[in-house]
Formats: structure tokens, sequence, C-alpha cells
């Protein structure tokens, strides 16, 4: 019987307080409290659709600004994700997934490679969707590449509605991501690696 991959996280920081739990191997249940209902929304999504499990109550310091609530939160559940998967054999590494959403199509990739970088393309022109600040949808993607070790590559390729490139970015994330930590059964025992590391 394989070990549940499942990580705990506790960040706290005069900005954000931070706390919850990721489990990998989930059914899509969620209990989130940012503070910020729109990027509450999207983190559902991407629990939902990556199949995953997460609770996560966030408080960060709103009356100054999103920014610092919104990259911590990024950085903790890249953070999980590694620490869940462990030493990683086994794992496909790398997963993509193109995402229509009515007249947006969005495509993620991403590669667990144990090198951080993100590219993120929304083609957003607002400044704000629902109650999140959209600049800052960058800034979560940058943190979650940077505390999971991961190359996160996101683009619009089209589409008319801010909110749909936005919340077709995260769906598309998340089963990219879903991807990435599956286990391929012929692989059980083997780093996804020629250099043995990761």
């Amino acid at each position: 019987m394989s070990k549940a991959r499942i990580a705990a996280f506790d960040r706290q920081t005069t900005e954000t307080q931070i706390k919850g739990v990721l489990a990998v191997d989930g059914r899509g249940r969620y209990e989130v409290r940012t503070g910020i209902r729109f990027f509450d929304h999207m983190l559902e999504l991407f629990t939902r659709h990556g199949g995953f499990d997460l609770k996560l109550d966030a408080r960060g310091d709103l009356d100054v600004d999103q920014h610092h609530t919104v990259e911590d939160v990024g950085i903790v559940l890249g953070e999980a994700v590694l620490k869940a998967l462990g030493d990683r054999k086994g794992i496909n590494r790398a997963g993509y997934f193109v995402m229509p959403m009515d007249e947006t199509l969005a495509v993620a990739a991403i590669d667990l490679s144990g090198r951080p970088h993100a590219v993120v393309d929304l083609k957003v022109r607002v400044r704000m969707v629902g109650d999140l600040q959209t600049e800052l949808v960058h800034d979560f993607f940058d943190g979650f590449a940077s505390g999971a070790r991961a190359n996160v590559h996101l683009k619009v390729l089209y589409g008319r509605s801010s909110h749909h490139h936005i919340e077709a970015v995260f769906k598309a994330f998340a089963r990219a991501l879903r991807v990435a930590c599956a286990k391929d059964a012929r692989l059980a025992k083997m780093l996804p690696s020629t250099k043995g590391l990761l």
C-alpha cells in the first residue's frame, strides 16, 4: 500500500499567517479562506480540477495590499506539493493541459524539475476581476514555482473575458499539475531524471 501524499503547512510571518493541509491524492474537497473571494474561488477550482484536497486559512495584511497574501499562498502551496511528493520516485514529473472556457483557450505546462521558473501570459487588461488585483495572479504562480521548485508555463491563447482568462489558467494549471504528480506504475521505483536528482 502506497504512503498517503499529504503535507501540512503553517507559515507565520509579520505579513501573513497561513495554515492548512494539502492532499495530492484527494477527491477535490476544499475549505479555503484568504479574505479575497475571487482568489478563494480560483483555489477552489484548483482543488476540484486537480483532484486534490485542500484546507487553507490565510490571514494577511489586506489593509496594506493583497500582494503578500496571494504570493505567500502560492509559496505555501508549492512547498506543500514538494513535501507531499516525498522522494518523487515514480511520478510523471511533467504535465500539460489545454483548457477551453467558452470563448477563451488557455494552456498550462509544468515540470517538477527542481528548478523554479514561471512564465505567465494572461492577456488580462483590467486591474481587478471581482475583488482580486489581476497583476497578482502572476505573483501567485511565481510563488508556487519557487515553493515547488518547478517550471510553470501558463498562456492564454485567446479570449474576451478577463474572468475567463484567469479561470481557464487556474483550471489548466490544476489539471497539468495533476498529471505531473501522478504515478506511473512502470517507473514506480525510478526517479524521473537521468541526473539522479530532482
